[in-house]
């Protein structure tokens, strides 16, 4: 069954008004009509309902709940990826992917090695379309919040998120010893995890920035024997903290 996020605003007692692209996706593109069933999510509340649809016009659609369901897709486990900016074929890659799979927020960082620049003007732009396909990855994987996707940050802005985090995590090729499975094992065991995760660009990770993150106590790990591109490691870490910490997994 096809889902459609909502703001909260949208809902109203047992009714709920869809607006904007939605509408013609409903109506032109999966040619909806009245009486059938699709599922929506208050995307500021996460939460899901089976709802009908009553009337459909141009530029709304109307629709009445039948039931609100119970169950999330969302995990116990809070990921937010902070990703060195690659080319920009690779950022949208980077954002579908890590949405399917869970993570929770995404914080472009412009990084010493970052190649690519922005100006204000692609700025707004880029963040407008890495937007859109998180929204696009939330529906189709049915997740139950569309994931932040924030504005470009510098490296040293990351400091400002530390006491957010349960621990921030590092992946560095040069890092021989020290494990992700190690550090996940020293986080005591509780019901809800946050952990951040630095990937950086092509080039990697500035020496001037691995020491920035080392006087941080931040945790430089090693992802294993292989060196993995940057549109592939953010994945990696993400599913296996996943794997390793979420609850029924």
């Amino acid at each position: 069954m096809p889902k459609f996020f909502v703001q909260s605003n949208q809902i109203s007692g047992n009714n709920i008004q869809i607006l904007g692209d939605n509408v013609n996706h409903i109506h032109n593109v999966l040619r909806k009509k009245l009486q059938d069933t699709i599922q929506i999510c208050d995307q500021e509340t996460g939460e899901n309902y089976i709802a009908k649809i009553v009337e459909i016009q141009k530029d709304y659609i109307n629709c009445q709940i039948e039931e609100k369901l119970n169950e999330t897709t969302e995990s116990n486990v809070e990921i937010t990826l902070f990703q060195g900016v690659p080319k920009f074929d690779k950022m949208e890659l980077i954002i579908q992917k890590n949405t399917e799979i869970g993570v929770k927020r995404i914080v472009p960082v412009m990084m010493e090695r970052t190649i690519v620049k922005l100006n204000e003007k692609d700025k707004s732009k880029k963040v407008e379309r890495w937007r859109k396909i998180a929204e696009i990855a939330a529906k189709q994987s049915m997740r139950d919040i569309i994931p932040e996707i924030s504005d470009p940050i510098k490296t040293n802005e990351i400091f400002l998120f530390l006491d957010e985090y349960d621990v921030i995590l590092v992946a560095y090729e040069n890092e021989q010893k020290n494990t992700l499975k190690e550090e996940l094992s020293k986080l005591k065991r509780k019901d809800n995890y946050k952990i951040g995760i630095i990937i950086g660009p092509e080039g990697g990770i500035s020496e001037k920035e691995v020491q920035s993150f080392k006087e941080a106590k931040f945790s430089l790990i090693s992802l294993g024997k292989r060196i993995l591109r940057t549109e592939t490691a953010g994945l990696v870490m993400a599913s296996n903290i996943i794997y390793e910490l979420e609850e029924g997994v």
